[in-house]
């Protein structure tokens, strides 16, 4: 089953994450803002993982003092949409 996932971050300075996952795999992510370099870091290392080990590793990353990061709203977002 593929999906395509649109999800609004918090507390972050992306403003989108979109997300294509199929059968359990994360075949694309592309952040709108952000710290292009870092987003794109973390998008193309999510690519081809299971959804599960994608939480499993970004679950409860931090950005400094923000109790939040761009890698951890990814994370977040495959929970709010895990099949």
């Amino acid at each position: 089953m593929v999906m395509e996932i649109k999800f609004q971050p918090q507390g972050v300075c992306s403003k989108q994450i979109v997300i294509d996952v199929e059968d359990g795999i994360v075949n694309n992510v592309k952040f709108i803002g952000g710290c292009s370099g870092n987003t794109q870091g973390v998008g193309a290392l999510a690519k081809g993982m299971q959804v599960n080990e994608v939480i499993e590793r970004l679950q409860g990353i931090r950005c400094g003092a923000r109790p939040t990061s761009c890698p951890d709203q990814l994370a977040k977002a495959l929970v709010k949409h895990a099949m």
